[in-house]
């Protein structure tokens, strides 16, 4: 068994994942610009990562549960958590004359905004590692 740094570890390797594959996609959409009849992607993945961290945590957020009045009333049931994202297109947008609905404005504000929540994971990671960095070095120079 390996060290584990902290609960949040993993799930900041998938957000990272998830934000590199929305990169990917971003870029996609601006170097299809000039391509007729493109509607650009996008991938949600948000709510994934908010159900997976309800998971890891323990989180059972703020549910009502079911009142019931009778003994024979049936239990509500919940229903299966789906952990995938979500590939749509990000229409909205209108279409020039050959089809084509990217907007360089908006795929330029939403690659710089995928970058700095890439980079904002990025710098908590290293945080988080620095931590342990520092234990190390701290006990290697008291041997």
């Amino acid at each position: 068994m390996g060290l584990t740094i902290s609960k949040a570890h993993d799930l900041m390797n998938e957000a990272l994942d998830y934000r590199a594959a929305r990169q990917d996609m971003i870029a996609g959409n601006i170097a299809n610009a000039d391509t007729p009849f493109y509607r650009p992607r996008d991938i949600r993945f948000e709510e994934t990562l908010a159900k997976k961290s309800a998971q890891i945590f323990n989180d059972k957020g703020q549910t009502l549960p079911m009142a019931k009045t009778d003994g024979m009333h049936l239990d509500g049931t919940t229903l299966p958590m789906d952990l995938k994202p979500t590939t749509f297109f990000r229409d909205g947008h209108m279409a020039r004359n050959d089809g084509n609905s990217v907007d360089l404005d908006v795929e330029t504000t939403e690659l710089s905004k995928n970058s700095m929540m890439y980079n904002a994971i990025i710098a908590a990671k290293k945080k988080g590692t620095g931590i342990y960095k520092s234990v190390i070095d701290a006990s290697a120079k008291t041997s």
